[in-house]
């Protein structure tokens, strides 16, 4: 008999039986194996009548969650329970964090094992980790299982009560509030409110080139007679002006060009000279959050992609578990740090003695290893033999773990003070002693100016008295700047130091903000929509709880608390959903006060009252009463609540009411040809809408153009697309050249055959491109024909052929031998991993054509049931459900016993080593088909909805022909 290894992933499954001895046999549960309903089709039949079931928790009865075996997971519980059969033990090797708690324990549920069972963790995937592992195996963690269950529950019950009723007042279906989405949503909305808010300011100053021996250097104003001149940190940044308790000289730009005059060709002296040392120690290793952070700046990577990608070098043994909160190291890992950083640098860049980090965020949890590169040495990311994304992650945790382990940056800071009459400058310097950390990583940085860290500056040598020479002393005027917008990097941290959420789903959380249209990614900054600031606002009004960080924050620490077994779950829950002031009596009380017209706009600061911002059907609009008439001009995409300043909305208006601004007359028609401003952006017309003429021509402006930048010129180009070309010798329809959202192309029109698309590329122009250079890209093979291979996915873990994402016409979709799988809507390419990719492939095997599905399961149904097995006997075990009981009525039931019926799953108070333990039972319709139901199960299994409802207080009742 061999001992089953049970992991989460195909290539988690892969790398680790390479470190198992042979008659272990290691296979994937590809995740969670049962989770509540999606949706009402989800439903089992028998419940579908409940009030509660919508939610998926039985909030009158313990909060009772009920679990059901999605269908995409049936045959893999199928194969899980095949391969227990010939098992002698079961070893639960999922990840050692909560939800890899949770799997293990809903993977005894499912499976109800009578074979010995131990839980098995590691933070790494090397033979030495595994071993270790190996003998140390302890029993599912209940405390875990409890608290990551709550947080589920939590969640299902915020998600699945507050939407519905976004959806309803707000009249669009693709909204959705979240326990942590909707706080982090409410911190974006806060500060675009901030830039809204802020009202700029403008300064002057003066910088000056100076020549000292040797080399020049730069200088700038600081002071004139005993006042400091005013920089961008004196202002009022709700007014505009000097903040007044402000004691500052402010420039204008006519004030710096008289001090400049006066100050031209006056001597300058050195009147002070400072030198002071500065010690830079280098940053803990990398926790989820920080490599989140970091991966962000330094790589342009998301969060979803960098914990994507991440998790494969986990997976493949590259790195140590990547979900973590701690910047703790093992004595293995300094070691082995230490040895690099002694052989690639030498002894004098070690630090004296080892570095050790303690943890210090708000609530961080499971005392993991910090993220790391994997084993007792660490392999240099060259001798890794990765590539790309995967090469450029490895490398930046590989660096910040050997910087770790290395010797203080040393460095001196040097200042120097002139004065040229009244007038004070400053030069500052930078030079580093002695490189240290700094020789393996500097860290980045949010702001522009820190990420200069680790470059020298270097000032001549000067002492008091000296002369030097000046060059050029050139004016500068500046406009202070409102504060920043989030990046992915910034909200992570936010999130991180209020205790909001926690590291491991951030990147879930932000990918969710993005999916439901509350904020868009513009130059590497969270932009939120209109649609965010209107949920916000209907959110801060009548549930500023749900909204507000702290009370959050609380919520994450008291899931902590579950999870170290300090707090109950249940008073918590019912406290939280029925108490007094629970969210169930807050949504009964609030609803009715909900006016959905107030709810589906937009409150923006700054604007004239009569102006309104609303939500409708197709995007944001402008509403104006002009006296009894009523003006609504729909809002461009591109445009943010930061832009919709007044001139903004007068130009919309302004064209709405009084129709586009005309450019000029084309020089060969004569028609004219207006500018104007539509939902896509703005656009470019010859003519004007006409019966006769109901489409006349346009023509997009280019991406970077502004508006008021365009010329007749530009426009009369921009009208010339699409150029016809000339007809394709072999079909006689037309080629034409043209300028599309993807940039330029040209496209051979087949008619009944369809367009036929090339991309123009390099020197190839759209407006001067020929017949024959479009016939010549036309011609070119199927396979270039822009398909962009994104990445490789990996191999089949069954098969061995590699699977690749490709960006193809129609969108994203996975390449696998001959077949070519479309994504299913609402996947992003950015996020599909190994496993899903399988399991698209595992679902698009089956059906050969839409035709033959009826035939398929006919002939499934024939050749899985035994000819005696009466159509009762199917129907009974199709429609069987485990349902929760009391303990005293389990006790009082009589049930037929049976090794191939329903079985019994644990309760959570009931030790994951006693699941094997208790009996089989059926339900009452598999009892209803007396022995004929034996023979049967296994037949049924194949064709029945896998549905389980959880106790905590009792054993549940798995029925007969799950999964």
């Amino acid at each position: 008999m061999s001992t089953l290894v049970i992991v989460e992933s195909p290539t988690k499954a892969r790398t680790i039986s390479k470190f198992l001895p042979s008659s272990y046999i290691v296979e994937a549960s590809m995740g969670h194996v049962r989770d509540l309903p999606e949706s009402k089709k989800d439903i089992p039949k028998e419940y579908k009548g409940e009030d509660w079931a919508k939610l998926g928790v039985n909030v009158n009865e313990g909060f009772d969650p009920l679990y059901i075996v999605p269908a995409d997971k049936k045959k893999v519980v199928r194969s899980l329970k095949s391969a227990l059969k010939n098992a002698s033990e079961l070893i639960l090797a999922t990840d050692e964090d909560r939800e890899g708690e949770s799997i293990s324990w809903h993977l005894l549920q499912v499976l109800a094992p009578k074979v010995p069972i131990k839980r098995m963790v590691f933070h790494e995937i090397t033979s030495e980790a595994i071993k270790s592992a190996l003998q140390s195996c302890r029993e599912v963690d209940e405390n875990l299982v409890h608290a990551q269950e709550t947080r589920r529950i939590l969640d299902r019950l915020v998600g699945y009560t507050l939407s519905p009723l976004l959806w309803h007042k707000m009249n669009n279906y693709r909204l959705a509030a979240g326990r942590v989405q909707s706080v982090a949503v409410r911190l974006l909305v806060n500060r675009e409110r901030q830039r809204r808010a802020f009202q700029s300011g403008s300064y002057w100053d003066l910088k000056a080139t100076l020549f000292a021996p040797e080399h020049e250097f730069p200088a700038q104003l600081v002071a004139v007679g005993d006042r400091n001149v005013a920089t961008g940190k004196d202002f009022d940044e709700t007014t505009g002006q000097i903040a007044s308790n402000r004691n500052v000289l402010l420039l204008d730009e006519a004030a710096a060009l008289s001090l400049q005059a006066r100050i031209q060709n006056k001597p300058w002296s050195v009147v002070k000279l400072e030198e002071r040392p500065s010690t830079r120690k280098p940053s803990p290793p990398f926790t989820t959050s920080t490599m989140q952070q970091e991966a962000n700046r330094k790589l342009r990577m998301s969060a979803r992609e960098t914990m994507r990608v991440a998790q494969s070098l986990y997976e493949r043994g590259f790195i140590t578990y990547m979900r973590t909160d701690s910047v703790h190291l093992s004595q293995q890992a300094i070691a082995a740090a230490r040895t690099c950083v002694e052989n690639m640098y030498g002894k004098e860049y070690l630090s004296p003695k080892p570095r050790q980090y303690t943890t210090k965020s708000k609530g961080a949890q499971e005392a993991h290893e910090a993220i790391r590169p994997a084993g007792e040495t660490f392999r240099t990311p060259q001798a890794t033999g990765l590539s790309g994304r995967e090469l450029n992650l490895y490398d930046l945790i590989w660096k910040r773990t050997v910087a770790c382990q290395m010797a203080d940056a040393k460095q001196t800071l040097t200042s120097v003070q002139m004065l040229v009459e009244d007038a004070r400058f400053r030069a500052s310097g930078k030079r580093i002693d002695f490189p240290g950390f700094f020789r393996a990583y500097v860290e980045g940085s949010d702001d522009p100016e820190a990420a200069l860290e680790g470059k020298e500056v270097i000032l001549p040598r000067l002492v008091e008295g000296d002369h030097p020479e000046c060059r050029e002393i050139l004016p500068i005027g500046h406009e202070t700047q409102p504060p920043a917008r989030y990046t992915e990097a910034s909200l992570v941290k936010m999130l991180e130091s209020e205790g909001i959420g926690r590291p491991s789903t951030y990147a879930s959380i932000i990918g969710t903000i993005r999916d439901r249209g509350y904020a868009q990614i513009i130059s590497n900054a969270l932009i939120p929509t209109f649609t965010a600031f209107a949920v916000t606002a209907l959110l801060e009004e009548h549930f500023p709880n749900l909204v507000d960080p702290g009370f959050t924050s609380k919520m994450e620490q008291t899931l902590d608390d579950i999870s170290m077994g300090n707090v109950d779950y249940l008073p918590y829950l019912q406290k939280f959903y029925l108490g007094e002031d629970g969210l169930a009596e807050q949504v009964n009380a609030r609803e009715s006060q909900i006016d959905p017209e107030t709810a589906r706009s937009v409150p923006l600061a700054g604007l004239e009252e009569k102006v309104k911002v609303k939500i409708g059907k197709f995007g944001p609009y402008i509403q104006v009463q002009e006296g009894e008439e009523v003006i609504s001009a729909s809002i461009p995409q591109d445009f943010t609540p930061a832009d919709l300043v007044p001139e903004k909305i007068n130009l919309l208006l302004k064209q709405k009411l009084e129709g586009p601004d005309q450019l000029g007359t084309h020089p060969d028609n004569g028609e004219a040809i207006y500018l104007l401003v539509g939902q896509y952006g703005p656009y470019v017309q010859l003519g004007k809408v006409t019966d006769d003429n109901p489409k006349p021509k346009r023509a997009s402006i280019p991406k970077g153009t502004k508006p008021e930048d365009v010329t007749l010129e530009l426009a009369v180009k921009l009208l010339m697309l699409p150029r016809d070309l000339g007809v394709h010798p072999e079909t006689g329809k037309k080629i034409q050249a043209n300028l599309g959202r993807f940039g330029p192309y040209v496209v051979h029109d087949q008619g009944k055959n369809g367009k036929d698309y090339r991309s123009l590329k390099g020197d190839d122009d759209p407006y001067t491109v020929t017949l024959e250079r479009a016939l010549e890209l036309l011609a070119m093979p199927k396979s270039v024909r822009g398909n962009t291979k994104l990445r490789s996915l990996g191999e089949h873990p069954t098969e061995g052929n590699a699977i690749d994402l490709y960006k193809g016409k129609y969108g994203p979709y996975i390449k696998y031998n001959k077949t070519n799988i479309s994504l299913p809507d609402g996947t992003s390419p950015d996020d599909l991993t190994l496993e899903q990719a399988i399991e698209l492939i595992a679902t698009k095997k089956p059906t050969k054509s839409s035709r033959s599905s009826k035939s398929s399961r006919a002939s499934s149904k024939s050749k899985t049931t035994k000819a005696k097995t009466s159509k009762t006997t199917k129907t009974a075990a199709k429609k069987t459900t485990t349902k929760s009981t009391k303990a005293t009525k389990t006790a009082k039931a009589t049930t037929k016993t049976t090794k191939t019926a329903a079985k019994k799953t644990t309760s959570k108070s009931t030790p994951a080593s006693k699941a094997g333990a208790t009996k089989s039972t059926t339900s009452n319709a598999a009892k209803s088909t007396g022995a004929a139901a034996k023979s049967t199960t296994k037949a049924a299994s194949k064709n029945t909805k896998t549905t389980t409802k959880s106790t905590k207080s009792s054993p549940a009742k798995e029925v007969a022909g799950n999964a």
